[in-house]
């Protein structure tokens, strides 16, 4: 802790006393606490500062006590009164894993809201369920939340990107300080939860996420990957953070320098650092970074972790870990003391040690868990997500008042799927349940849009039968086909498919045996027991077609830790009555039971059936939140998945006004279905949990009007991104900020069902200085008949400057409610401090001096009105490079990555093989320089440097550098070479031959 605190609540409450006790009418009732009061320990009287209580604490506690404090599950101490402690509880979009609580759309959905109050509300809502479920079960629901996630969602491919909120540091940094407000709650002391911001840093893909490497330069790492944690944590509404799985330039994010040298020292106070699941032992297992797990808990908790999150509940393990790094003096007594006392304020500020009596949320009950004001909240947050993607010729919204009927039509129309971190659903609306809420039920008609099929064994040559109780194994016994012989057969894409039986209606599974059974109502399994959940699902099958024409059915159990599968199994089929299903570790040479394939209703032309007389045909596409992409697995393509396109286009072919509903975690390339001009209209929705039925039908009907905006740049082609590991943002042109080319959506894209005018953009001031604000105002008026929100948005764009800078950057936004013919002026803050860029040359932010285009619009593309702002900052002076400069510090380069330098330093330029280079720009030599130093590093051969001015490979060769083998590419070694005498101003180009890394160079 940086200062000593006072905890305001007590000082607040017995001033309050001392006012009331000088009245005359004073209640006798009333019992006054005197100041006297005696307390057992110091650390147990409230009245004292907080850094006193907890100093007072640790001098308490034991050596072995002090390091039990380090693991995820804290034990109770009953010598000091003290209750155990452990973090960990999910609360990504609502209380998860702990049995039903209000589901909230996901988080990916918070941020399409743009709504910072909203999701404050939200954040409440969850924080106030989370208290409820700890004091019905105060050792299974720790108050430290994991939530929420701030990883940038730069590459709309990665398995987690419904977790985050979007591709922009502003608007993430926005959204998370808001939902961690409302998680933390309002109190000056005390606090509801304590939310943990997930994950840091530059982990944006599943693959190798344990072993792989985010290769982040300085500016990429300033300017955008810190970004989105800086807000919420310089703000304080987060007040604990959690590191990624991967490494960040070859170094382990767990042990980043950044913990300690940003996070903790600049930007937190009352903090605390807690590691992912598994991520010490990762060390050893996955990233191969050490030997023994002594080193990893060490090197762990000197870089800055103070919880460590490894081996579930046994914490004797870890706690083995950490006494062995302390024998070995891998670890001293002062190391474990500044861990605790980073983790122990915030546990006082959970009131633990304080009682009902001060903390103003321990009256927080069970009443609260899906009460009706939070279902109230979920259906608006369902409904200010919504984005209207495509509107023509006004086809939404539909009407109420018509005696002709509406198709409902698709495999997601009549369910609701809930994903990895969401909780489980209380209750679920469905788009069709949404439908017939506002039509009468003759005029609704529905299609799945799915094959429903029957499946004949080869071996019995009889069809695979379903019980109706549903937990019951599936056997291939029936003579002829019913309804209990048939199944939905639905498509997910590459070779995903879920059976849904028409027994019971739901789906088949195999789930913890190998008994097939169709006993689960949505894919996925969430137990009701506090603290559990299955990291596999058992619902998936590959239907893989065989020589003959018959079909197999195998099973992926997709699941944790990088596995990608737990083990595959194939269905097969009993010897003897009843004949059941199982799912065996078979091959399909094998045992595998081959099924003749019986198509009882083609789910395409039934759809265009129930289409064609139809006045309009919804349908309802998305991914399905388990199978296309989740934690641990990426998507493999950006599309639909193709047989749901070929639905859409199908319903399209006869009927001339089809809406579709598009339910999805991330963005889809569908740009041959924005094309359709029998598509008039597109509406996205995140999974909008409990209540997404009710809000895409709202908005189907006029009942409310979709005003949300997309989070990320929607591409027409995975051809269109570069490699999902290409961290680097400025050169790859990944997101609105360098994207050259022409997206699907743009960033900030969404229509309403009006139109809107502003007007009149005038600025406070149009020159500041660096360190100034300036006030954006517009005037925003609705110019149609329907009243509906608007986003107004702020961006701006350099002119001219000496770096690279993006397009458009944004820069504020705000949301607001207007009435047919309402006029609103709408004020934004733009500070100069916010135009600052990373200067490489000095290590630091700068404020460029220059002219900055403030515009401001409807979207990143759709900008309505600009000005001009002058900013009177620094000028960039040219490169000295006869200091010593860090090779990382680059203008630009080609080929290479950020690698460690060192496991005790930070980094240096490796993965170098020949025709790569380095450049560093505007290199000023005011004196005649004729010797180079470099520090390299070679584990094969070596290689050459060529140094080069003005041009990679025609500039003029002025030293060529032999670097010599040095036995490994962290052993570097100083190689100084005489060259040509150069003077005057060039850009220097380093050019390699060979395989090596660069840590630094002068020119002397």
């Amino acid at each position: 802790m940086k200062k000593a605190k006072r905890n305001t609540k007590m000082v607040f409450s017995l001033l309050l006393v001392f006012v009331l006790a000088s009245q005359s009418w004073l209640p006798s009732s009333i019992e006054v606490q005197s100041s006297e009061k005696t307390y057992e320990y110091p650390f147990k009287n409230p009245n004292l500062p907080l850094e006193e209580r907890v100093d007072d604490l640790i001098s308490r506690l034991t050596l072995d006590e002090k390091v039990s404090f380090l693991h995820q599950y804290q034990p109770a101490i009953p010598r000091l009164g003290i209750k155990s402690f452990r973090t960990g509880t999910e609360a990504l979009h609502g209380a998860a894993w702990l049995g039903e609580a209000t589901v909230f759309p996901q988080a990916t959905g918070l941020a399409n809201t743009w709504n910072e109050a909203l999701i404050k509300e939200v954040g409440s809502a969850v924080g106030d369920e989370v208290r409820a479920f700890h004091t019905l079960y105060p050792e299974d629901v720790g108050l430290s939340v994991w939530a929420p996630v701030v990883d940038l969602q730069r590459d709309p491919r990665a398995g987690r990107n419904a977790e985050g909120f979007g591709e922009d540091p502003y608007l993430t940094g926005k959204i998370s300080t808001a939902y961690s407000e409302g998680l933390k709650g309002d109190d000056p002391f005390y606090v509801k939860t304590i939310p943990t911001l997930k994950h840091f840093l530059g982990y944006n893909n599943e693959k190798n996420r344990g072993s792989s490497s985010s290769s982040l330069d300085p500016r990429n790492l300033y300017e955008y990957q810190l970004k989105s944690f800086e807000h919420a944590i310089k703000s304080k509404a987060a007040l604990s953070m959690m590191p990624a799985y991967n490494s960040i330039n070859g170094k382990p994010a767990n042990l980043s320098p950044l913990i300690q040298e940003v996070v903790k020292d600049r930007w937190a106070d009352d903090f605390f650092v807690v590691s992912d699941a598994g991520d010490i032992s990762g060390l050893v297992n996955d990233h191969k970074y050490v030997r023994t797990y002594e080193e990893a808990a060490a090197l762990s908790i000197k870089a800055g972790i103070d919880s460590l999150t490894d081996q579930s509940a046994d914490s004797e393990t870890v706690l083995k870990w950490i006494h062995g790094a302390l024998d070995k003096g891998l670890l001293s007594e002062s190391d474990i003391d500044q861990a605790v006392r980073n983790i122990l304020p915030l546990r006082f500020r959970t009131g633990e040690f304080d009682g009902p009596a001060l903390d103003p949320y321990s009256g927080i009950d069970e009443s609260v868990i899906n009460s009706k004001a939070h279902q109230q909240l979920a259906l608006q947050t369902a409904q200010e997500q919504l984005v209207l993607l495509k509107n023509e010729q006004k086809a939404l919204p539909l009407s109420k008042n018509t005696d002709g009927k509406v198709a409902v039509i698709g495999p997601l129309a009549d369910q609701v799927f809930n994903d990895f971190y969401s909780g489980t659903l209380p209750y679920a609306v469905s788009t069709l349940d949404g439908v017939k809420a506002k039509l009468p039920e003759e005029q609704v008609a529905f299609s799945r849009g799915v094959d429903q099929i029957a499946l004949k064994s080869v071996k019995t040559g009889k069809y695979v039968t379903a019980s109706p109780e549903g937990n019951v194994n599936l056997a291939a016994n029936a003579k002829e086909i019913g309804q209990n012989e048939t199944f939905s057969l639905y498509d997910f894409g590459w070779n995903q498919y879920l059976l849904r039986s028409h027994a019971n209606d739901k789906y088949v599974s195999n789930t913890f045996s190998e008994d097939v059974k169709n006993n689960e109502s949505s894919p996925g399994r969430q137990e009701n027991a506090p603290g559990t959940q299955d990291w596999f699902t058992y619902q998936n099958y590959n239907y893989e077609k065989q020589e003959d024409g018959t079909y197999s059915l195998y099973n992926y159990q997709w699941g944790h830790w990088d596995t990608g599968l737990e083990g595959g199994r194939y269905v097969t089929v009993g010897e003897e009555a009843p004949h059941s299903l199982t799912a065996s570790k078979v091959s399909v040479e094998g045992d595998a039971e081959k099924f003749e394939e019986t198509i009882v209703v083609d789910g395409e032309k039934d759809a265009q059936q129930v289409a064609k007389d139809a006045e309009a045909a919804i349908v309802v596409v998305g991914d399905q939140t388990l199978l296309n992409a989740r934690e641990t697995i990426d998507r493999q393509d950006i599309i639909l998945p193709p047989s749901q396109k070929e639905l859409i286009e199908k319903v399209a072919a006869v009927n001339k006004n089809t809406i579709v509903v598009l339910v999805s975690s991330y963005p889809m390339a569908m740009p041959e279905i924005e094309a359709n001009p029998n598509v008039k209209a597109i509406l996205y929705s995140s999974h909008g949990g409990q209540e997404e039925g009710t809000a895409i039908s709202d908005a189907l009907f006029g009942d409310y009007a979709p005003a949300g905006r997309v989070n990320q740049t929607w591409y027409k082609s995975v051809d269109q991104l570069p490699d999902i590991m290409e961290y680097d943002i400025i050169k790859g042109e990944r997101t609105y900020q360098y994207f050259e080319g022409e997206a699907l959506y743009p960033f900030g894209h969404g229509l309403t069902f009006t139109n809107f005018k502003y007007d009149n953009l005038r600025l406070s001031s149009h020159m500041i200085d660096a360190d100034e604000k300036v006030k954006v105002s517009v005037d925003v008026k609705n110019v149609g008949d329907i009243a509906s929100d608007e986003v107004v948005q702020l961006y701006v764009h350099d002119k001219k400057s000496s770096v690279k800078r993006p397009i458009k950057e944004l820069e504020g936004f705000k949301r607001i409610h207007l009435k047919p013919g309402e006029t609103k002026k709408v004020t934004l803050t733009l500070s100069a401090s916010e135009l600052a860029f990373w200067d490489v040359t000095r290590e630091k932010y700068v404020v460029e001096t220059g002219v900055f285009e403030v515009l401001v619009g409807r979207s990143s593309e759709d900008i309505k009105e600009k000005s001009i702002l002058y900013v009177k900052g620094e000028r960039i002076p040219s490169r000295d490079l006869t200091k010593e400069t860090k090779a990382e510090n680059y203008n630009d380069y080609s080929g290479v990555k950020i690698v460690e330098e060192s496991k005790d330093s930070s980094y240096a330029v490796g993965d170098i093989d020949t025709g790569d280079w380095l450049l560093y720009k505007d290199a000023w030599f005011r004196k005649r320089v004729s010797q180079f130093n470099v520090r390299v590093a070679s584990e094969q051969t070596g290689g050459t440097i060529e140094l080069r001015l003005d041009h990679p490979k025609r500039g003029k060769v002025v030293a060529t550098i032999s670097v010599p083998n040095t036995q490994g590419l962290q052993k570097w070694k100083n190689v100084n070479v005489e060259m040509k005498r150069l003077k005057g101003k060039h850009d220097v180009y380093l050019t390699f031959k060979g395989n090596m890394a660069v840590d630094s160079f002068s020119f002397k």
